[in-house]
C-alpha cells in the first residue's frame, strides 16, 4: 500500500511573523530611556569584530547584568507570547527537530502532532516548548540616523564559536523600540520582503540562511531595538539520562 505524508498547510507564508503591540508604548520608552542612560553600550559588532562597514550601531547587552534583570524579563515574557503564536502557526518549527510525546487526558502518552500542538493552551504548551528551547541574551541596538546600519547580508547561525552555542539558534527575534523615523527596514532578501519599524512590535523569523537579512539605515531619527535569538536546549539538557 502507497503511504500517505500529510499535506502542507494550503498557505504556509514565509515563515516571518510579525505582531504589532507585544510590547506596550510605556514599556518601549522607558526601555530606551535606561539605554541611552547607560555607559555601557559599545559599538556594534559582527562575527570578526567591529566592521562598521559591515554593522554601525552602537550595542548594549542586557543580559547578565543584575540592573537590566526586570527589563530583561519584560522582553522575554513578550517574546515568549510571539513564539507560542509563531509556532502554532509553524507547528513543525518544534516538532520537526524532534519526535516529542505529550500526556492525553486517559493518562497515555501521544506522539505531539500538529493538530494536537494548535489545539493546546498557553499552559500546556508552554513547558513543552520550554523543554525543548531557550532564550538567548539580550542585545539592544542604536542605530544613529543618516549613518548608522547592518547593512551587511547575512544570517544567524555561525560555525565560529567553539561552544557550539551560535549553532543552536533556531529562530531570531527583534523588538522595535521606537519609531518615528523613515527606512530602517529589516529587510529579507529571500522572501524580498521589508519589515517597517513600529515601536512595540515582535519580529520572528528563522535564523538559517533561509532567512538572510540586513538592518537598512534609519533616515531622519535614530532607530533602537532589542535583538536575540531562540536556541535549542543543549544535548546535555535534552537528552539527558537518570
Amino acid at each position: 500500500m502507497e503511504k500517505t505524508t500529510q499535506a502542507p498547510p494550503a498557505d504556509p507564508g514565509d515563515f516571518i511573523h510579525v505582531e504589532a503591540g507585544a510590547l506596550d508604548a510605556a514599556s518601549c520608552r522607558q526601555l530606551v530611556g535606561l539605554f541611552d542612560a547607560s555607559t555601557h553600550a559599545r559599538p556594534g559588532q559582527v562575527g570578526g569584530g567591529v566592521h562598521t562597514d559591515l554593522k554601525d550601531s552602537l550595542d548594549l547587552t542586557i543580559s547578565g547584568r543584575p540592573e537590566w534583570r526586570e527589563a530583561e524579563g519584560i522582553l522575554n515574557q513578550a517574546v515568549f507570547g510571539g513564539l507560542l503564536r509563531y509556532l502554532r502557526r509553524y507547528p513543525h518549527a518544534l516538532i520537526g527537530p524532534l519526535m516529542l510525546e505529550v500526556p492525553g487526558a486517559e493518562g497515555q502518552r501521544h506522539r505531539l502532532t500538529p493538530e494536537r500542538l494548535q489545539s493546546m493552551d498557553d499552559a500546556a504548551l508552554a513547558p513543552v516548548v520550554q523543554t525543548v528551547l531557550r532564550p538567548g541574551g539580550i542585545n539592544l541596538q542604536r542605530y544613529a540616523g543618516g549613518r548608522g546600519g547592518y547593512p551587511y547580508w547575512h544570517c544567524e547561525l555561525y560555525p565560529r564559536d567553539p561552544s557550539a552555542e551560535t549553532l543552536h539558534r533556531h529562530l531570531l527575534w527583534t523588538i522595535y523600540l521606537n519609531d518615528g523615523f523613515q527606512a530602517g527596514e529589516t529587510e529579507f532578501l529571500y522572501q524580498q520582503r521589508k519589515i517597517t519599524p513600529r515601536a512595540g512590535s515582535l519580529l520572528i523569523a528563522p535564523a538559517a540562511f533561509t532567512h538572510t537579512h540586513r538592518g537598512n539605515r534609519p533616515v531622519d531619527g535614530d532607530k533602537v531595538i532589542a535583538t536575540s535569538w531562540i536556541l535549542f536546549q543543549r544535548a546535555e539538557k535534552l537528552f539527558a539520562t537518570a
